[in-house]
């Protein structure tokens, strides 16, 4: 069985930057798709950034505008969130999320099959 765990999250100012990591350990199966999904409270899942198999594909959520980048070290197995000019309403559990024999990148969080635990980021004005 295959496990995410994320890091990286913490408490900062607006403005500032924090880089997610999202470590697969176990059997992926090939490379496989990362997905970077938030819940911010009282709110619903969302979807943030994701990466197909080979690092070569993203896709961004509007809110994004540019602000992050996510990547991949498949020789690490290792996916990242690289978020710059935070803002207070970016305040959220951040998950990354896995489609284990599958390299495409969706925006959808049901097509996902493996869910790391989450990681805090919370932006302060």
């Amino acid at each position: 069985q295959v496990q995410l765990v994320e890091s990286g999250g913490g408490s900062v100012q607006a403005g500032d930057s924090l880089t997610l990591s999202c470590v697969a350990s176990g059997r992926t199966y090939g490379k496989y798709a990362v997905g970077w999904f938030r819940q911010a409270p009282g709110k619903e899942r969302e979807f943030v950034a994701a990466v197909s198999g080979s690092g070569d594909t993203t896709y961004y959520a509007d809110f994004v505008s540019g602000r992050f980048i996510t990547s991949r070290d498949n020789a690490k197995n290792t996916a990242y969130l690289q978020m710059t000019s935070l803002k207070p309403e970016d305040t959220a559990v951040y998950y990354c999320a896995g489609r284990f024999g599958s390299p495409l990148a969706k925006q959808s969080e049901v097509y996902y099959d493996g869910w790391g635990q989450g990681t805090q980021v919370t932006v302060s004005s």
